[in-house]
């Protein structure tokens, strides 16, 4: 993977107190000006952008990245920017162990299938644009919710949350906190979609877990 450093407008940096993770829904939910993230797109390449924010909303570093071979998907819910990044959807993952969804031809482990997933997603995405805490720029690994752009010529010109595509098609499911209470409770009506019978929720088995 061939990924190159883009360099992007900056504002002024803020010193930031730790942010709590409940926060982190306020952030996934916010809106995302779909004209915007469209602009980022460059011809022949992948454009992949993490935006860090202060407690406060407001985006106070922005980091670019390019890639004439697309970005890398490590696991169910990490996307590899380059050597030294890892961005983690955050609050959600797989079922456990395996399982079947005859309507798809699928029969394997859980990670496999929503790992599938999340690499469709990025790898036809012509912008994946990324949001996260600023607390998270120098983390190996950070945080992030993210959206796709997503273009296809007389069918199809979208920006969709990547975390709710996946949850409502029954790729991931949402995490949990010791309480029992979900991480990411913006997400909740997404689950809803894909218990319906989407991707793991087929299964019998995931459906008891």
């Amino acid at each position: 993977m061939r990924t190159q450093r883009v360099t992007l407008p900056r504002r002024s940096l803020i010193c930031l107190s730790a942010l709590l993770t409940t926060a982190f829904p306020a952030l996934a939910g916010g809106k995302v000006d779909p004209a915007y993230v469209k602009s980022l797109a460059a011809p022949g390449k992948s454009v992949l952008v993490v935006e860090y924010y202060d407690p406060g909303g407001k985006i106070v570093d922005r980091k670019g990245f390019a890639s004439a071979t697309g970005f890398e998907v490590r696991s169910p819910v990490d996307i590899v920017v380059d050597a030294k990044t890892t961005l983690r959807l955050y609050g959600l993952q797989p079922c456990a162990g395996d399982m079947v969804n005859q309507k798809e031809g699928f029969a394997g482990t859980c990670s496999d299938y929503a790992r599938q997933q999340l690499h469709t997603l990025v790898r036809t995405a012509k912008v994946v644009f990324c949001r996260a805490f600023l607390t998270e720029r120098n983390a190996v690994t950070q945080d992030v919710t993210c959206f796709g752009y997503y273009n296809y010529p007389g069918a199809l010109d979208a920006v969709d949350n990547i975390e709710e595509q996946l949850v409502s098609l029954g790729a991931l499911r949402l995490s949990k906190k010791q309480d029992g209470s979900f991480l990411r409770p913006d997400l909740e009506p997404a689950e809803k979609i894909g218990r319906g019978g989407f991707g793991m929720w087929a299964d019998p088995r995931v459906r008891q877990q």
